[in-house]
C-alpha cells in the first residue's frame, strides 16, 4: 500500500508500506476513505518535535472496516467507522471517567495518511455510522477523529455554559473548531483571535461575534476593551506555545476558566497570577472516544458542520505539497484523499 513517511524535517515521501495484518484478536483493518494533516503533524516536521525517522505520520482518519479479528464484535466488515488519534478500550476506570486519553491500555499509532491501517482495541476506539454516509459528509466525519473533538473537549473544560462569553486563542482547524463547540453550547458571545481574512470568515460562520486581531499583552487588552474590562468567562487555548497561555489566562475574568488542548511547548503557567486571580487551567489530550457518538449524531443530523475547516483537498500523493500550505500557513488543513 501506499503511505506518507517522514524521514527529516521538510522532507515528506509518499512510498510503498506493507500492507497491515492482523496481530492480536482485538484489531480491525481498515481501508481509508480519508486522511488528513494535522497541525500536531508539524511539530516533527519542522523538526522540533523527535520522531522516528523515517517512519509512518499522520493519526486522523475515517474509513471502511475490511477485516476484524476473532474478538472483535461492535463492528464488522464494510461499517464506515471513525476512530481517535489513539487506541483505547473504553472499559478501564479512566475511560468509564470520560478520559479515554489516559486509557490504562492507551495505544497510539501513526501512519494513518494511508491507504490502509490497523486499529488495535478495535471495540473500544471505534465508532460506526448507522448506515454509509454520503460522501459529502466524510470531511465533516473526518474531524471527529481529532480537530472537532479537540475543540469540543477545549470547551468542556472551560466549562462553558450558555449565555457566556468565550475567547478563543488560536485560529488553526482545532481553534475553529473550539469556536463551533462554543456556539453548540450556547455561548452568548464568541471572540476569535486571528488576524488571517478566510479564518476570521470561517469563524464567524461557525459563531463567532467578535474577531481581535492583536496578539499578547495587546491582544489581552482588546478583549477586556470588549468586556468591559472584565474578560472573558472562559478561554479556549488552542495552540500550546507560552505565549498563547500567557494570553488565554489574561483574557480570562477573575475566577474563570482555561481549557488548554494545544500540546504545550514552553509553557510555564503564572501561578501567582492565577492564585491572585482565581482563574484555573483545565485540560489535555482529547478524549476523543467520550465525544465520538454525540458529535457523530450532529454531523450526520447537519446540525454542525466542521469539515468547512479543510481549505485544501489534495491526493495522498501529494501529501508533501499538503504539509508544505499548511506549514506556510497557506492552508488552514489539508484532507488527503484516498
Amino acid at each position: 500500500m501506499r503511505g506518507a513517511i517522514i524521514h527529516a524535517p521538510y522532507d515528506i515521501r509518499v512510498e510503498e508500506r506493507p500492507d497491515p495484518t492482523i496481530v492480536e484478536p482485538t484489531d480491525a483493518i481498515l481501508r481509508l476513505s480519508a486522511a488528513c494533516i494535522c497541525g500536531s503533524d508539524l511539530w516533527p516536521y519542522r523538526g522540533i518535535n523527535e520522531v522516528r525517522r523515517p517512519g509512518p505520520i499522520g493519526h486522523e482518519y475515517c474509513g471502511i472496516v475490511d477485516e476484524v479479528g476473532p474478538a472483535v464484535v461492535s463492528v464488522k466488515p464494510g461499517d464506515f467507522v471513525v476512530g481517535g488519534f489513539f487506541a483505547c478500550d473504553n472499559d478501564c476506570p479512566n475511560c468509564r471517567a470520560g478520559f479515554h486519553n489516559a486509557c490504562q491500555n492507551f495505544q497510539s499509532y501513526d501512519g494513518c495518511q494511508a491507504e490502509r491501517l490497523r486499529v488495535p482495541m478495535a471495540d473500544g476506539t471505534l465508532v460506526a455510522t448507522p448506515e454509509q454516509p454520503p460522501a459529502e459528509l466524510i470531511p465533516s466525519l473526518l474531524t471527529l477523529s481529532d480537530v472537532m473533538a479537540t475543540g469540543w473537549h477545549a470547551a468542556t473544560m472551560a466549562n462553558v455554559q450558555p449565555g457566556m462569553t468565550v475567547a478563543v486563542v488560536g485560529d488553526g482547524a482545532v481553534g475553529l473548531c473550539g469556536v463551533l463547540a462554543a456556539h453548540q453550547k450556547g455561548a452568548a458571545r464568541i471572540i476569535a483571535m486571528s488576524r488571517h481574512a478566510r479564518r476570521q470568515e470561517l469563524a464567524r460562520e461557525f459563531g463567532a461575534t467578535d474577531i481581535v486581531e492583536e496578539r499578547d499583552q495587546a491582544g489581552v487588552d482588546a478583549i477586556r476593551a470588549l468586556t468591559d474590562g472584565v474578560g472573558a468567562d472562559a478561554v479556549l487555548e488552542c495552540v500550546g506555545t507560552g505565549a498563547s497561555m500567557i494570553q488565554a489566562i489574561g483574557s480570562c475574568r477573575a475566577g474563570g476558566m482555561v481549557g488548554f488542548v494545544g500540546a504545550p511547548h514552553g509553557v510555564e503557567l503564572p501561578i501567582r497570577e492565577m492564585f491572585t486571580r482565581n482563574v484555573g487551567v483545565r485540560g489535555g489530550m482529547a478524549p476523543v472516544r467520550a465525544y465520538l457518538p454525540q458529535l457523530m449524531d450532529l454531523v450526520l443530523r447537519g446540525v454542525i458542520q466542521p469539515g468547512k475547516v479543510f481549505d485544501h483537498l489534495l491526493p495522498l500523493e501529494q501529501a508533501a505539497d499538503g504539509y508544505a500550505a499548511m506549514d506556510e500557513r497557506r492552508a488552514i488543513k489539508v484532507l488527503l484523499t484516498l
